[in-house]
This record gives C-alpha cells, sequence and structure tokens, in this order.
C-alpha cells in the first residue's frame, strides 16, 4: 500500500495511538518493533487538544513526533458509543462531549477537513455504525445514510495526497453487506474499511460479514477491518482477503498484565509464574523476552510499576507485528494455508492456556 510518506507492506496492524501516542510506549520504540503505520482518531483529537492546535505545530506527524503514515478514524464508532448524548439527522451528528458536556457539530465534509488539516496519510468518512442487535429497518436506514455521507465526503475532499476510505456498514445482514460493498465499489476511493463489527456478535457472525463482504470490494485497494481483534481474528481476517487491522488488545489487554504467545495466553497475576525463570514466551525475540522471567514482570505487576505496562506492551506490539510478517511471508511462498494450520496446532499444543 503505497503512502504519502512511504510503503505500508500488507496485510498490516496499526497499534492504536487514540490521542497521537501509543500508551506507554515512544514512537522510536514503535519503528524498531516495526511498526508501519499507527491509528489515531480524529474525534479525540477534536475535543483534545484540538485540531487547531496540532495544524499550528506543524500537523499530527510533527505534533507527536512519528514520521511513518498515520491513519485516523472518524469517530463514527465513539459517536455511536455516546448514544445517550447525540443525535443523528441527514445532515450530520450533533453531540456532546465526553470530556466536559459541551456541545459539538460534525458532518462529513467537516470531519474530512479535520483530517486533512492535521496532515494524515488516511482520512476515514465519516459513518453511521448501527448496535447490535438492531431492527432491520434500523440498519438498512444507517447503511444508505452511510453511502450517502461517503459520496459527500469525496465532493469535499481537497488534498489528494490524503488517501479517503469509505466504511462499508449493514449490521449483521450478509445481503446488506454485499449490496453495499457492490455501491461502494463503483466510487473512487482509496480503500474500504469495513465497519459496524466487534459490537457484541459472536465471533462466527463477524467472520461470516467479512466473508460476504471483501469479495464485493476492488481487489486491487485495500481492505481494512476495523477495530478487530485477537491473533484468531487477524489470521482469520487475512484468510478472508482483509489487508489492514486495528485493536487495542495488544496494549489494552497489556497494560492488565495479560500476554498474547504463539501458543496461547499468559495471565501474568496468576500464582504459578511467582517463581517461573522463564520469559513470557521462549519462541519470542522481544526485548520483553530477551531480558525478563516471568516471576520479575509479575512482581512488577502486583506492585504496580509502571516498567510492567511499557514491558507487556512491548511484548505484545512485538507479537502482533511478527505474526503480521509471518503471514505476509507464507502468502508471498504461496504457504499460508500451511501457516494458518500450524499457527493453531501451536495452540492446541500449548494447551492455550500456559497460565
Amino acid at each position: 500500500m503505497l503512502l504519502a510518506r512511504g510503503v505500508v507492506a500488507t496485510p498490516a496492524f496499526m497499534p492504536v495511538g487514540t490521542l497521537g501516542t501509543v500508551k506507554s510506549l515512544t514512537p522510536e520504540e514503535l519503528q524498531e518493533l516495526g511498526a508501519d503505520i499507527i491509528l489515531g482518531n480524529i474525534y479525540h483529537l477534536y475535543l483534545r487538544p484540538g485540531v487547531e492546535v496540532i495544524a499550528a505545530l506543524g500537523g499530527l506527524h510533527r505534533f507527536m513526533n512519528w514520521d511513518g503514515p498515520i491513519l485516523t478514524d472518524s469517530g463514527g464508532y465513539q459517536i455511536f458509543s455516546l448514544a445517550p448524548f447525540r443525535t443523528i439527522t441527514e445532515e450530520g451528528v450533533t453531540f456532546r462531549s465526553h470530556l466536559d458536556g459541551s456541545q459539538h457539530f460534525l458532518d462529513p465534509e467537516k470531519v474530512v477537513a479535520l483530517q486533512e488539516a492535521i496532515g494524515v496519510d488516511i482520512a476515514i468518512c465519516l459513518d453511521e455504525c448501527p448496535g447490535y442487535p438492531a431492527p432491520e429497518a434500523e440498519v438498512h436506514q444507517a447503511a444508505a445514510r452511510t453511502l450517502r455521507w461517503a459520496q459527500r465526503s469525496l465532493k469535499a475532499r481537497r488534498r489528494e495526497e490524503t488517501a479517503l476510505f469509505a466504511v462499508v456498514q449493514g449490521g449483521m445482514i450478509s445481503t446488506l453487506r454485499k449490496e453495499q460493498a457492490q455501491a461502494f465499489r463503483e466510487l473512487d476511493f482509496d480503500g474500504y474499511a469495513l465497519g459496524g463489527l466487534s459490537v457484541g456478535e459472536e465471533k462466527d457472525l463477524t467472520l461470516a460479514m467479512v466473508e460476504a463482504t471483501t469479495p464485493e470490494l476492488p481487489q486491487d485497494k485495500p481492505r481494512y477491518l476495523m477495530g478487530v481483534g485477537t491473533p484468531e481474528d487477524l489470521v482469520e481476517g487475512v484468510a478472508r482477503g482483509v489487508d489492514l487491522f486495528d485493536c487495542v488488545l495488544p496494549t489494552r489487554n497489556g497494560r492488565n498484565g495479560m500476554a498474547f504467545t504463539s501458543f496461547g495466553r499468559v495471565v501474568i497475576k496468576n500464582a504459578a509464574h511467582t517463581q517461573d525463570p522463564r520469559p513470557l514466551d521462549e519462541a519470542c525475540g522481544c526485548y520483553t523476552c530477551r531480558h525478563y522471567s516471568r516471576a520479575y514482570l509479575r512482581h512488577l505487576f502486583i506492585s504496580r510499576e509502571l516498567l510492567a505496562y511499557r514491558l507487556f506492551t512491548l511484548h505484545n506490539l512485538y507479537y502482533y507485528l511478527d505474526l503480521m510478517t509471518r503471514m505476509r511471508q507464507a502468502a508471498a511462498q504461496g504457504r499460508f494455508a500451511d501457516f494458518r494450520r500450524e499457527f493453531y496446532q501451536n495452540r492446541l499444543e500449548g494447551g492455550n492456556s500456559s497460565g
């Protein structure tokens, strides 16, 4: 995927830096981990510190000292989550800030302009995300409005160097997802995001919606599965044609003392790790696994030492980014099916419950 600030090898995972930072890590550490692109959120940055502040200080890249590509989410999901505090009309969304209760209005044109103003590499159109479960009529209405908002977003675009991605909605209705993807395919977007998933539905249903949608989208443009997910989700998403992922799980779960490993998950607070000299994952080459035992990591976490959060975040992001690298290599070698089988075999042999 070629962007203004470089090439992003796909399939790729984007560490989440909602407020212009991936929690507990520096940009240099992210680069060392192998991150090509990170994600921010224009809804949150608009509220704090404000787009005017970021633009005046040279744009988001300079503001946060990150030289690589940045994608900003439009905030559609955040607005969805603020249901008691927002009103959606054809024109846009009126909502109250979760920070101070102040009232704001965002429409498709303004959301594009805000993202262009801070110089991001990929901007996401404003969309309407229905809840789950939701009445079928409501899902159809949200999908139709999302398509109209996307058309308005295209007309509002001013900076050609900023790639613009549309969001395909459609709830858990596979036929509607297909129809929406087909409609979006006729529009000249730089990429296509699959939104409205991982909102409480069963995992099999998530994958079924992905499987129904990706074949209907252009094969020569990136397909981005928003907010998903676990290592298993990444593998299954790639198997279904997804190119780009983001999720808070590796960072959030890391801060809560849970490590993703090649054989499953490690919950460090468990007493079994009190005197365990092993690293989190003996097959892992990250800084944390090369230098620290489970016993020490448990001590840090139980003691609420800040270093624990950094070391777990370093490990989890290394694992996710390395997983993507290995999937890219397997796909290039024509052995992705073998990789997928080995991925699950490792979990089976590890019992997927190392404590």
